[in-house]
This record gives structure tokens, C-alpha cells and sequence, in this order.
């Protein structure tokens, strides 16, 4: 059985709906709680490959934490992004499926139907 991988925050409505989704699905999922256990940098590089974003795209620009820590700066690379995301994982967009190396950002929850048999 293939399973998926959920970067979860049990606070966030669109995360406990897009895991019940997956559980509804019969989906057998590994929960990673990514403000206690943050995804690496290089991890986080695969991941915005998977989705065909850059990491600003991943970014939720409304925390607190993007501008106190400067990642509003146009001029930082993409890896000093995602070493600022790993540090800060707050403001890592949630949540975010993989399955089958593919990836999804459920928001909407739906969209980890996409990833699903």
C-alpha cells in the first residue's frame, strides 16, 4: 500500500481536513507536525520542486515572522529562503501532501483528492 505524507498543524482547519480526506480515503498516512519537527532545507527544496513552485511561493506572507526575519527582501536567494522557512517553519504554506512523489498544497483541502486513486 503506498502512503502519503502530510506537513500537518492540528490548529489549522484546512490541515484537519485535508487529513481526514486522506483518512477517509483509506489513505495510510505518516503525520509529520512540521512546527515541532521542520522540514530541511534540502527538504524543502524538494518539496517546491514537487509542486513546481519557487519558495516564495510557499510562503505565507501574512505571518509576523516574514517580515521580522526579512524574508519580504527581494534580493534573498532561494536557498536563503529556504534556510529562513526551515528556521521559521510558520511561515511554510499548509498543509502539504505527497504521494508517489508527487505534491499538493491543500488549500483547498480537495486538492489532495488530486494525488489519490
Amino acid at each position: 500500500m503506498n502512503s502519503a505524507i502530510i506537513y500537518h498543524n492540528p490548529r489549522c482547519s484546512k490541515s484537519r481536513a485535508a487529513l481526514a480526506l486522506l483518512e477517509d480515503n483509506n489513505v495510510n498516512t505518516q503525520i509529520i507536525r512540521y512546527l515541532e519537527t521542520p522540514p530541511s532545507p534540502q527538504t524543502l527544496k524538494k518539496i517546491t520542486k514537487m509542486l513546481s513552485l519557487s519558495p516564495r511561493d510557499l510562503i505565507r506572507t501574512g505571518e509576523t515572522e516574514y517580515k521580522e526575519f526579512g524574508m519580504d527582501n527581494q534580493d534573498l536567494s532561494d536557498d536563503q529562503l529556504l534556510q529562513l522557512m526551515s528556521a521559521n517553519p510558520k511561515v511554510i504554506e499548509r498543509p502539504i501532501v505527497i504521494y508517489n512523489d508527487r505534491a499538493v498544497i491543500g488549500r483547498p483541502p480537495e486538492n489532495v483528492l488530486e494525488l489519490i486513486p
